[in-house]
């Protein structure tokens, strides 16, 4: 090579040079967020359940304040035996988990796959090609006049046999390629916080369902004892009919009382096949009986639980759990996005061999044939599509963290309300408990009092309709300090635990 030529060359290197400098440091400015994670001390809601201090169910089992109830399995916290068979039933069988546990497949799929993209490429392969050129062109004349060897002439048409190994490697000088597997790393991880945070719901929605299906029993048992009640007061009714002491009047309220109550007898039955129709949904199976203890509804004191302090929400709830990696993975994809705009450096190699003839392939070295480049290239003109990621990656970023604190403003409000609800339906369930009481008397007194002929039918048709409420009511009550309870325990976190996962 001439000086003058090395000195055209030269300038031009430098040029491209200059432009590729230019074009890594021509990066737009770009907005970042860092999430608030302030958390309260401890749970305000009352004075009582606020301190985490009492002791609740499965406190044999974790004494851990800190942690609270959310660390208990839910094998362990469940103590209905029906119930806990129904949770591990929907856990293995429902079909949306099984749409997640293939997500997650995908996306342990997807890390191999970004591995793999910043390791060197190499593959094997062979090829045969043949080419016929024309007589009157350079090839071919030049073809003409040359001999293969001594007396032996090209072959027409020419034919190139291939055998060999080809390389590449982008280099990951700006760890672009190591920060997109990362990412896909914390995509991956926040799949199966997803999973894990759909479980807490299924198995508070299939628990919750249960104790809906018990309080329907409970009120189709009172329905029936009332109309058992009410079928005697007719009975007396009709054997004071025979002494003269009453009229036709009062069997006709009582009957129509009778009717009633059995037109909502149905629709409560109607009620629980819809009920068990909707827990075997949950469950994944086809429409079949619930097995299940109906008295489990009132079996057991609502004792209140040691719920812990807001700050073991971030260990133990899966969706701020995800919300966090979600987070992380959208910081990374800032510096994957930046890279973008830096050169990149490419190295390629092949080795193998090459002849016009199979006989001649294996002749080494004559048909050894090897190469090896390296490229290095940079975007110089159009630069929107990557500032356009570029910018979406901040964007992605900001919305992230705006995702996390809006998970942990939810995850508090949650427990809040929750501890809220319970106090607050543990009192309202005294108060009914004592109104019940006191009706129940009535219902006896003005029984008494009829049958004596000192009270009007239409006091006994009075108080058995509101004792029949008052139980409705308190049943009602009672599925909803269940449900609060098993809400709390899904705000904390819990729920996704289990001793065979």
């Amino acid at each position: 090579m001439s000086n003058n030529t090395r000195l055209l060359k030269k300038p031009l290197f430098m040029a491209i040079g200059s432009a590729l400098l230019v074009q890594a440091c021509a990066i737009p400015t770009i907005e970042t967020r860092d999430p608030n994670v302030s958390l309260p001390e401890k749970f305000s809601a009352s004075n009582e359940l606020s301190t985490g201090s009492s002791t609740g169910l499965g406190a044999d089992k974790n004494n851990d304040a800190s942690n609270g109830e959310a660390k208990i399995e839910w094998e362990a916290w469940f103590n209905d035996p029906y119930l806990t068979a129904l949770v591990e039933t929907a856990v293995t069988n429902n079909k949306e988990v099984a749409v997640l546990v293939q997500r997650i497949n995908m996306a342990s799929n997807e890390v191999y796959a970004r591995e793999g993209e910043y390791l060197p490429s190499v593959s094997a392969g062979a090829a045969i090609e043949t080419e016929k050129v024309g007589e009157y062109t350079r090839e071919g004349a030049v073809e003409e006049q040359l001999d293969i060897r001594e007396g032996e002439a090209f072959p027409d048409p020419l034919a190139n046999l291939k055998l060999g190994l080809n390389a590449s490697w982008e280099v990951d000088i700006w760890h672009k390629l190591r920060d997109a597997s990362k990412v896909a790393s914390l995509e991956y991880l926040a799949s199966i916080e997803s999973k894990n945070f759909f479980i807490t719901q299924l198995v508070s929605e299939v628990s919750r369902s249960y104790y809906e299906l018990l309080a329907l029993d409970n009120k189709l048992a009172n329905i029936d004892a009332t109309i058992k009640l009410q079928r005697n007061v007719i009975h007396t009714i009709n054997t004071l009919k025979e002494y003269g002491r009453a009229s036709s009047l009062p069997v006709a309220r009582f009957n129509a009382e009778v009717k009633k109550n059995e037109s909502e007898r149905f629709l409560i039955k109607q009620e629980i096949v819809e009920k068990e129709n909707a827990i075997n949904l949950l469950l994944g199976r086809m429409p079949q009986p619930i097995q299940r203890n109906s008295n489990a509804l009132f079996s057991e004191d609502i004792v209140k639980p040691n719920i812990g302090v807001p700050a073991s929400l971030l260990e133990n709830r899966p969706d701020i759990r995800e919300a966090e990696l979600t987070l992380q993975a959208a910081n990374l994809n800032i510096d994957v996005a930046k890279a973008n705009f830096y050169p990149s450096l490419e190295l390629k190699a092949g080795v193998g061999l090459s002849a016009f003839d199979s006989r001649y392939l294996f002749n080494v070295p004559e048909s050894l044939a090897y190469s090896l480049s390296g490229d290095i290239f940079a975007p110089l003109i159009n630069r929107r599509a990557i500032e356009a990621v570029y910018k979406n990656a901040s964007a992605e970023q900001i919305q992230a963290a705006y995702e996390y604190e809006l998970t942990l403003l939810k995850a508090v409000t949650e427990v809040s309300n929750s501890l809220s609800k319970l106090d607050n339906l543990g009192r309202s369930a005294d108060a009914k408990k004592a109104q019940i009481s006191s009706l129940e008397s009535s219902v006896d007194i003005a029984n008494r009092l009829f049958t004596s002929a000192h009270g009007e039918y239409l006091e006994v048709l009075l108080a058995q309709r509101e004792a029949l409420e008052a139980r409705s009511e308190f049943i009602e009550t009672r599925q909803q300090q269940l449900a609060a309870l098993v809400d709390l325990y899904q705000a904390l976190g819990g729920g996704w635990q289990s001793s065979s996962t």
